[in-house]
């Protein structure tokens, strides 16, 4: 089997010019480059705006006695569209503070946004959601749950989060899945996910 690998890398790009145009809680930056085409030689310089906003780190927590996934419920406002419905159902999720690892995150807002204790923590994808205007990287990760603020509303208020958490069984959610009902991508990813691997993850789980 041929294993792909790029033709190029990171080398093969140039940053001519960065200029921060707007800074506050994310950042736009504006910038000037060029990079290697495949018909050989150069691009002509180009501008591009980039929104950056750190990175994030997204688990999904799963119980695997009762096969129940958690999951919270939230308003997103990059979801307000006529005849849409705002509040979406995701995975934990946070950014990731400087000289914070991914577990660390990971934990911290399991507690923080859905009164969740992890005690396993697998990693499921790395992943740009949007590469072609945005920065971030999403690292997911899955989480064996042993306990679960099923019910509770959690977030900081400092944050202005609003978190209801719900307990999905399995295959509630990967019906949701294949029915096009889960509409973010890092949920989305994360339960394609559990389809293929969640038996033997959690006979795995099960068996320790």
């Amino acid at each position: 089997m041929t294993v792909f690998s790029p033709r190029f890398s990171a080398s093969d790009a140039q940053v001519l010019e960065r200029d921060v145009g707007y800074e506050g809680f994310f950042s736009l930056v504006k910038l000037s480059l060029k990079h290697r085409l495949f018909g050989g030689g150069w691009s002509q310089p180009m501008t591009r705006e980039i929104f950056e906003r750190g990175d994030a780190v997204a688990v999904l927590p799963w119980d695997p006695i009762r096969d129940e996934l958690v999951l919270v419920e939230q308003f997103r406002p990059g979801a307000l569209r006529e005849q849409e419905n705002p509040w979406m159902l995701e995975l934990v999720a946070g950014m990731v503070a400087e000289g914070e690892t991914d577990t660390e995150v990971a934990m911290r807002e399991a507690a923080e946004e859905a009164g969740c204790t992890l005690d396993r923590l697998e990693p499921i994808a790395t992943f740009y959601p949007s590469a072609g205007a945005c920065s971030e990287q999403i690292r997911a990760f899955i989480g064996r749950a042993v306990s679960a603020g099923v019910g509770e509303i959690h977030g900081l208020a400092e944050e202005h989060e609003d978190l209801l958490v719900h307990a999905i069984p399995r295959g509630e959610a990967l019906a949701m899945l294949d029915a096009n009902k889960i509409n973010n991508g890092h949920t989305l990813i994360a339960l394609q996910w559990l389809a293929r691997h969640g038996e033997a993850l959690r006979e795995q789980w099960l068996s320790n």
